[in-house]
């Protein structure tokens, strides 16, 4: 899985991207190239499993991100560095865009604001309006190449320029290529290979102050209604806190975390929303080399969760024994899991629940 933070400047995105990440972005670099790097995410399903059957290793499942530098009014006419960046972006599987809604830093210290004045509904119509100008920009370039492709014949180049043709008056209304809505297959196959970004899903991520750590204030609120208006994910966090947390040893964490109360890192929230905004779900392998969480798509069946392991799983698979994260809580190990009935054979058509613990049988 892999998204891309978008925001103004001053959003505290880059802060955001270290806590994710822990990478320190290169200043040196800075609005050269975007700062890449890969998030754990946080899953307490992982100590539990690891509770009750030792083992060596813990591998979480984990997050590529991609930081772009913030985008400005007039990106993309040129104004600001952003706009130059968004092509990294575009492959990734959603965004996570970055809204406003601290007032001051650390000790008090003001943060200026492009626009002035802080308005996080406006904020994000800036940015929305940027990446969907990108997209025109787009489109209208790569429709004459898709005619031409389309009067030779070329292999899916109907399907292509007739996308191009039905998104151009969406965005040229100034609406996000999400609009689109598209029933062929070959149509929305298309779409895909086209990699709008305003067509991608979209989390609002509200970067709130550290006394409003819940999104109730009057700020992030507009962002909460904002989002479910667009039928968007919704998370408020607090970029400083997280990165305070990100540096602690773990008997420090929970120490803040307590006086914060809070159960978890708002990480942890930010991933499940990630998640659900995706339609992924995770699985466990669990023994005494490794316990490991891995991300599928939901509704995906035991063959395909064995293939991301290793297609070679898939290819081969004969069946799978499964049980969940809460039968191991409650029976406290596999052979009473076993005793109790609870520990089932599955095959091919078996669809996955997210936190299925397997062991795969296969043959190849």
């Amino acid at each position: 899985m892999e998204v891309g933070i978008v925001g103004l400047p001053y959003t505290g995105k880059t802060s955001l991207f270290k806590a994710l990440t822990g990478v320190e972005p290169d200043a040196a670099s800075a609005g050269v190239k975007p700062n890449v790097g890969v998030a754990a995410i946080p899953d307490p399903r992982l100590g539990v499993l690891s509770g009750y059957i030792p083992t060596k290793k813990i591998t979480p499942a984990t997050l590529r991100v991609v930081d772009i530098p913030g985008l400005v009014r007039g990106s993309s006419e040129g104004a600001g560095r952003g706009n130059a960046f968004l092509t990294h972006i575009r492959e990734v599987d959603a965004l996570l865009h970055v809204v406003r809604c601290f007032t001051r830093a650390p000790g008090g210290a003001e943060v200026p604001h492009v626009d002035g004045s802080l308005d996080p509904i406006r904020d994000i119509h800036t940015v929305e309006t940027e990446l969907i100008l990108a997209d025109l920009q787009q489109a209208e370039g790569a429709i004459p190449r898709a005619e031409k492709a389309a009067r030779q014949k070329a292999p899916d180049a109907a399907a292509r320029l007739s996308v191009l043709q039905k998104v151009m008056p969406i965005l040229s209304e100034a609406r996000p290529a999400r609009d689109l809505k598209l029933d062929e297959p070959e149509e929305r196959k298309a779409l895909r290979g086209l990699s709008f970004v305003s067509g991608k899903p979209i989390l609002y991520v509200a970067n709130v102050d550290e006394d409003d750590l819940e999104g109730k204030g009057p700020l992030s609120s507009r962002v909460a209604a904002h989002a479910a208006e667009q039928k968007a994910g919704f998370v408020p966090i607090c970029a400083r806190v997280e990165s305070e947390l990100a540096e602690l040893p773990e008997p420090d964490r929970k120490e803040l975390l307590e006086s914060l109360g809070l159960a978890e890192p708002g990480l942890g929230r930010l991933a499940r929303a990630a998640y659900r905004l995706l339609g992924l779900q995770s699985f466990y392998t669990a023994g005494e080399k490794e316990v490991r969480a891995w991300t599928i798509p939901q509704g995906a069946t035991a063959p395909q969760a064995a293939g991301a392991i290793h297609t070679d799983f898939e290819r081969g698979f004969i069946r799978v024994e499964v049980y969940s994260v809460s039968d191991l809580e409650q029976h406290k190990s596999e052979k009473a899991i076993k005793d109790a009935g609870k520990m089932r054979m599955e095959g091919k058509a078996y669809a996955m629940r997210d936190a299925d613990v397997c062991h795969f049988l296969f043959n190849i």
